[in-house]
């Protein structure tokens, strides 16, 4: 198999979405890179706008990650505003349409006279080729994105369902290259909707990302085969990993919003012991936790090596902070490239 020469990488968080065009045989420091809002906190921006200059909106496009853009559309309503979707741009705030009606969004394929339009997605590639234009630089054949996906689930609760996909993961071995894909799972609607936008694009979780970028950092590497935690402190989610060579032994996801320096280091002492239990997570509104069976509980995993545009949140505590190549913010691209390239080699 070919090995990718130039590559594309976008890691879209609830913040910002980070950007690497990487090149073969240049130095990281030298190939573009760039920090920009999330398209969930551009859409909330546009959705504000018409709030505040009381307009009803109509939303198209393609189904997209919530948080932000949900929030604003929330208060949209609140203010006594109308709102229209298509049903693709509908999916993005509820997995049942149902849901969706009772929210007071009326699903139409039809604009309805008036009503501005906002475009809903979570990939421009056509606006990032047309930066890159300027620039006098060409979008690459080769592209990977990452996105947290909860999974389909208009029935139940989407933390547990996104949950069960990191426990099969685990049970099948945990094999670090199994979370990248060239076509998602049916279920992974949102990673779906982005290989919709960007047909050629490998797609990862941004969880699985950022893992793959802390292994980036050299010191992190050395810990690698003896055994590791990695956390990864987002805006909105923190992952913890139990990493050790190329497999992953337990995970645990949270809401950020909900950690203080003290609970994590409690989490982080259960979890290194293999003694978390999931509904210490779930009970707290995270996500869960789950350990392999075959987890081998003598083992210290003592090293903890943290990531994250929330990383502060440790800064007391003796906790090293992984920076790939001196750039902890585009940990996730970092992860990208590698996990791309580790699978095409």
């Amino acid at each position: 198999m070919s090995f990718p020469q130039r590559i594309l990488a976008i890691d879209i968080g609830g913040g910002t979405q980070d950007i690497l065009l990487y090149e073969e045989g240049k130095p990281i420091e030298n190939c573009v890179q760039m920090i920009l809002p999330s398209p969930t906190q551009l859409v909330a921006q546009k959705i504000s706008q018409a709030t505040s200059l009381k307009k009803n909106i109509f939303l198209n496009g393609n189904t997209m990650g919530g948080g932000a853009c949900a929030w604003a559309l929330e208060n949209h309503l609140r203010a006594g505003l109308k709102v229209a979707a298509t049903k693709l741009a509908a999916l993005t705030f509820h997995d049942n349409l149902e849901v969706v009606q009772k929210k007071g969004i009326k699903i139409t394929n039809v604009r309805p006279a008036g009503w501005p339009v906002i475009t809903l997605g979570d990939v421009q590639i056509s606006k990032l080729e047309k930066i890159l234009r300027e620039y006098g630089l060409q979008l690459p054949e080769n592209m990977a994105i990452a996105v947290q996906d909860h999974g389909f689930n208009p029935r139940g609760s989407n933390r547990l369902f996104r949950f069960r996909y990191w426990q099969r993961f685990i049970l099948r071995g945990g094999n670090l290259l199994n979370l990248i894909y060239k076509k998602p799972p049916r279920f992974m609607t949102r990673m779906l909707a982005v290989k919709k936008d960007a047909p050629a694009a490998y797609l990862m979780d941004t969880s699985a990302a950022a893992i793959w970028g802390i292994l980036c950092d050299s010191r992190v590497k050395e810990e690698q085969e003896k055994g590791f935690i990695a956390v990864n402190l987002g805006n909105q989610h923190t992952l913890g990993a139990l990493v050790q060579g190329e497999r992953i032994w337990g995970i645990f996801e949270h809401h950020t919003g909900r950690l203080s320096p003290a609970k994590i280091k409690s989490i982080l002492k259960d979890f290194a012991a293999g003694e978390l239990p999931h509904e210490k997570i779930m009970n707290d509104g995270g996500h869960g936790c789950f350990l392999s069976p075959y987890f081998p509980k003598k083992k210290k995993f003592s090293f903890v090596a943290v990531t994250g545009p929330q990383r502060n949140l440790v800064a007391g505590l003796k906790y090293y902070q992984a920076v790939p190549y001196g750039d902890m913010m585009l940990t996730g691209c970092f992860g990208l490239v590698a996990a791309l390239k580790a699978k095409k080699t």
